[in-house]
């Protein structure tokens, strides 16, 4: 048991000491059984109070320290750091919140929130006094890393990490990469191609001796955890050989009889069973969508290089971190919904896009011309009823920026566009303005009053009670619908149940914390970046990119990593293996061990996160969290129940 506590009570600035009596909370804890030293100060957290600290430690050869101050998501670790460069071991440290859970609650009571705060530093001085020492786990590393995902997030991942010297694994699902982008003809704001810039990116990937670019590719198991995880890779064949030139690829496509929609331009063109999309994709390599493919043999006769007898082989990756950058699906509408596969020129922004793309002189749909064209926003993003309550907040300005592009392209357009309010945000409001400007129309309803679309003696209306005219009834007849589709995550994607990674309410990847931690998982090891976390724009998803690299390189750059030992304990005495614990673990922690001549639960250190799931179902309590023992929670709960 410590015998020498120093406790600091920290102002905060204000923080605290405005709503709180830093001084009667230190002359109340300062009597307490084992508290050696009692201070407070201005800014705990500042580098002069941090040496005071250690010296302090030193000087009075302290046993154990206690914090008082803000949430211990921002200083516990500075804390940690200053009881370890004072000798001791950073579990002798306990922090106290008493900002987040004292002063800023509790700001019009300063007696009520003093006499909390007494509570809390009690609570904290009597888990500290049953303290036990702890060490790190150090594991060896696997220097390499594991980008999921072929987009332009993931690209530029792997680029950034394999130009920092590590071994990059880089797998994409579907047999071309460049992601989303790839599809785009001119990007927002900044007039380059998706071709261009995915062709810039492949060029860097390609060229990397760092990089191993597998297409075709799933992750299908995993196993491990930070710096040593096992990743297992199903690869999808081509069932073409590489060696196949363009001029055979042309002949056997020709030769193909079965045409299905193409997904490159969201199903408004067929493709044949046996096809490539180069320029906008690479690698420059045909595949035969082996699903649809008849089998005929046609494509073999004019082409040597078909080969149906490849077949998928499954790899082992090892790797020391994994990088998911798996991207997101346009929102695809429900039957009816405004119209959609219903009213036939009702189409998807996506779909809307390609259109624009590939058609030269008219813009044509169904082979008529298109001249009045209604823009239909926020479908599948701000729902009053539905999944899908957030904003997307690309689609604005890509909607605006298509129909200024589209302007350019064809003569005698004109645009509607029926939103629930623009969202340009920065300077992207230049394009709201410019389109305006061009005589480009826009109304705007309320949420629960929307547009409506409607077919009519062969002529397609839109409808809107337009709330910037007084909710006047206007209505438009126009020649194609464009719903303005949000962002939703990749449909078909299996890694968050193989890897553990929590989804939010919105059924992204969530991080740890969107401004302290925000590309890092509750997953050590696992980082995440671009779109797969939320709606982003391109400029976004290469910064967090970058910043998931940059991230993942820190778990990799070192041959040994140490791992925090916050786990749980086995009493191998105590168990009875009855796999309740193994259950209820979500991290797969937990596995039959033998020791001795008896089989009990075995914790594995590097995967255990400390949850404490395991605890409670335990029905002979032979299981313990390391820092969070029965004793230390009974010890701070009698402290917190006391008068």
């Amino acid at each position: 048991m410590k015998k020498k506590v120093g406790v600091y009570i920290c102002h905060c600035g204000g923080n605290i000491s405005d709503y709180v009596d830093v001084e009667k909370v230190r002359e109340a804890v300062g009597l307490e059984e084992g508290v050696f030293l009692a201070k407070t100060t201005i800014f705990a957290c500042a580098d002069s109070n941090q040496k005071e600290m250690v010296q302090d430690i030193v000087d009075n050869e302290l046993d154990a320290v206690v914090v008082a101050s803000c949430s211990p998501k921002l200083h516990e670790p500075t804390f940690r750091a200053v009881t370890e460069r004072a000798g001791l071991n950073k579990s002798h440290y306990v922090h106290a919140n008493i900002r987040e859970q004292v002063s800023w609650p509790h700001s019009d009571n300063k007696l009520g929130a003093t006499e909390k705060a007494i509570h809390i530093v009690r609570s904290a001085i009597a888990k500290v006094i049953l303290s036990e020492p702890s060490e790190p786990l150090e594991i060896k590393t696997h220097q390499a890393v594991l980008v999921i995902g072929a987009g332009v997030a993931g690209m530029k991942a792997a680029s950034s990490l394999a130009k920092m010297g590590t071994q990059v694994y880089l797998i994409e699902r579907e047999h071309f990469i460049g992601g989303r982008i790839s599809h785009w003809d001119v990007l927002c704001t900044t007039d380059e191609t998706g071709k261009e810039l995915v062709t810039r990116l492949y060029n860097d990937i390609s060229s990397d001796k760092n990089i191993t670019l597998f297409t075709g590719a799933e992750l299908i198991g995993s196993s491990g955890s930070m710096g040593n995880f096992t990743a297992s890779i199903k690869i999808k064949p081509r069932y073409v050989k590489s060696a196949c030139n363009e001029n055979s690829f042309e002949k056997a496509i020709s030769a193909c009889p079965v045409e299905v929609p193409d997904e490159f331009n969201f199903n408004i063109t067929k493709r044949k069973a046996i096809y490539h999309n180069f320029p906008s994709e690479y690698p420059h390599a045909a595949v035969i969508d082996i699903e649809h493919c008849t089998r005929c043999g046609e494509c073999e006769k004019v082409c040597p290089q078909i080969d149906f007898n490849q077949h998928e082989e499954t790899i082992d990756l090892k790797v020391g971190s994994i990088l998911i950058a798996t991207g997101f699906d346009p929102y695809t509408p429900h039957e009816g919904e405004y119209g959609y596969q219903v009213i036939d020129n009702v189409i998807t922004l996506p779909q809307f896009k390609r259109l624009v793309a590939n058609s030269d002189e008219n813009l044509l749909w169904k082979g008529k011309t298109i001249n009045n064209i209604a823009y239909i926003y926020c479908v599948g993003s701000r729902q009053v009823e539905g999944e899908n309550k957030y904003c997307s907040r690309y689609c604005c300005t890509t909607t605006i920026y298509s129909a200024i592009r589209a302007n350019k392209k064809f003569e005698n357009l004109n645009h509607f566009h029926f939103t629930r309010g623009v969202r340009t945000y920065g300077k992207q409001e230049e394009l709201y303005h410019q389109a305006s400007k061009e005589g480009q129309v826009f109304f705007q309803s309320f949420e629960d009053d929307l547009p409506v679309v409607e077919k009519h003696n062969n002529k397609t209306i839109v409808k809107i009670n337009d709330i910037l005219t007084h909710k006047m009834p206007i209505e438009t007849e126009v020649d194609l619908v464009v719903l303005v589709t949000g962002m939703v995550p990749r449909a078909e994607n299996n890694i968050s149940d193989i890897l553990k990674i929590p989804k939010g309410r919105d059924k992204f990847f969530n991080e740890i914390h969107m401004k302290l931690r925000p590309v890092e998982t509750v997953i050590d090891g696992i980082t995440i970046a671009g779109a797969c976390q939320g709606p982003k724009n391109v400029v976004e998803s290469i910064n967090s990119s970058l910043s998931a690299a940059i991230k993942s390189y820190s778990f990799v750059r070192e041959e040994t990593l140490s791992v925090n030992t916050l786990t749980a304990v086995v009493d191998a005495s105590l168990c009875k293996i009855c796999d309740a614990c193994a259950k209820a673990c979500p991290f797969d922690a937990i596995h039959p061990v033998n020791i001795g001549n008896k089989e009990v639960a075995g914790i594995t250190e590097s995967v255990c996160k400390g949850c404490g799931m395991c605890l409670p179902v335990c029905p002979e309590n032979a299981i313990q969290l390391t820092s969070f023992t029965d004793n230390e929670v009974e010890q701070m709960i009698d402290m917190l129940a006391r008068d």
